[in-house]
């Protein structure tokens, strides 16, 4: 009788099995196409030459760690307006959206002239003493690619208001049109025309800038559960921008320290020679496949969870919880063993030498089947968390864990005890296993249910 009753009270609930499916989807195909024309990019740049590999890769470090940015601010603002959606008000969750699409946008432009005026100042001492080649083409990209700042945060706003509705579809098209843009540029200006660098850096600006101009005026359509309001006159609204900022400022600065966190690991792999590198390079490009089931699936925690918090149904919470976890589970086991089935012909596609064929394959081995078991109580579980409002917590652990854990572990482990560039992924794994903990234990004491930002 109580089974019965159960579901038929789960018959009410926010979503079912076929929107879970038609939400994940689209997500996981969205990361997938990601990585893939990540590859594609930097495979065409390795055409120009060396230096300009070089160039844009340093370039490309700050540019992540500014799209990171904004990428957390339009969190905060997916949280905002999915809580808000779960209460039913949808007049202020687009409200909500509208105030993310001004706030995102004026900031962005802020931060790219911010590059602008310090264009020299990256180039001759953030990124220390490079040749004059490699200086050359990292001004001609960083020249270009800075005017897309503004475009990238606008796609950026936009696509996770669509996935706070449920509607991941249209940030998947989206995707999908600026990745070809990308692409095809890049073909037809590097190998066609020969342009070079600036052959590179255009086609990322007009793709940019036409995924933000067709995901704003898709939002503009006043028919949608989620839009923007249609007017040129900017009206901030200080109250609603806090609530934003609480979720978007926390998971900002973690994402910060983390990209932080790994170029100073990078920096001591480089003392294990050039095997440890080039090692650690390939292990991170198949190590992001194993993970991206339960990456693309953690966007749609974000989604489900905060509508259920919005709604007052901490029992939804929990139940769309474990299912969404169970789904990572269960995605990323059948992912990393397609991966350890066709890893040797992977790494042989790398021509790399037996020393480093053997590192990567020890890290791979090691990495996938630490991800299968600790990956998404790390990584997904506190995404659940910051839906739920409770993003400095988060913050909190995971700055300490990665500068004590991840950090401290890879100089202990991988330099004083010898493990070289494995005794780093170690480490990296202990921080795994201290964030779960601690994120488990903040699971059952319930902490996590007082930060309801709504």
């Amino acid at each position: 009788m109580g089974k019965t009753k159960q579901k038929q009270d789960r018959s009410h609930y926010l979503f079912s099995n076929r929107e879970l499916a038609n939400l994940i989807g689209p997500l996981v195909i969205e990361q997938l196409l990601a990585v893939f024309v990540g590859m594609a990019d930097s495979i065409m740049v390795a055409n120009v030459g060396e230096a300009a590999v070089s160039g844009v890769s340093l370039v490309d470090n700050i540019m992540i760690l500014i799209i990171n940015i904004f990428a957390a601010l339009a969190t905060g603002g997916a949280v905002v307006a999915g809580q808000y959606i779960g209460r039913k008000d949808e007049k202020s969750a687009c409200k909500a959206a509208t105030q993310l699409v001004w706030f995102v946008s004026l900031s962005a432009v802020a931060i790219m002239i911010l590059v602008y005026f310090g264009k020299d100042i990256i180039l001759n001492q953030v990124f220390g003493h490079i040749t004059a080649e490699v200086k050359g083409h990292a001004d001609i990209y960083l020249l270009i690619v800075t005017a897309s700042i503004p475009f990238i945060a606008l796609y950026n706003g936009g696509a996770a208001i669509f996935r706070a509705m449920g509607n991941s579809q249209v940030s998947m098209r989206v995707s999908l049109l600026m990745n070809a843009i990308n692409v095809t540029g890049n073909a037809i200006l590097v190998f066609g025309l020969r342009i070079g660098t600036a052959g590179v850096a255009i086609p990322t600006l007009i793709s940019r800038m036409v995924a933000a101009i067709v995901i704003t005026v898709l939002l503009c359509n006043q028919t949608r559960i989620l839009h923007i309001e249609r007017t040129l006159k900017i009206r901030f609204d200080g109250r609603m921008i806090r609530k934003i900022l609480a979720i978007g400022v926390p998971n900002g600065l973690e994402n910060s320290m983390f990209q932080l966190g790994k170029i100073l690991v990078l920096s001591l792999v480089s003392t294990f020679g050039t095997y440890a590198i080039a090692a650690n390079a390939v292990s991170n490009a198949i190590a992001l496949f194993q993970i991206l089931p339960g990456m693309a699936i953690s966007l749609a925690i974000t989604t489900v969870i905060s509508q259920c918090v919005g709604a007052n149904d901490y029992e939804q919470v929990r139940y769309y919880l474990k299912k969404l976890l169970a789904i990572i589970y269960v995605a990323m086991v059948g992912t990393v063993a397609l991966i350890f089935l066709a890893l040797p012909l992977i790494l042989k596609a790398y021509n790399l030498s037996d020393q480093t064929a053997a590192a990567a394959t020890n890290i791979i081995h090691f990495h996938g089947i630490s991800a299968m078991i600790i990956w998404p109580l790390s990584f997904a579980l506190p995404a659940a968390y910051r839906a739920a409002g409770d993003a400095k917590a988060c913050m909190y652990t995971s700055i300490v864990s990665m500068w004590i854990f991840r950090i401290g572990f890879s100089y202990l482990v991988g330099k004083y005890m010898g493990l070289g560039v494995f005794g780093v992924w170690i480490a990296m794994v202990i921080d795994w296993v201290v964030r779960a903990i601690c994120f488990i234990i903040r699971y059952f004491n319930g902490k996590w249910k007082h930060g309801a930002i709504v």
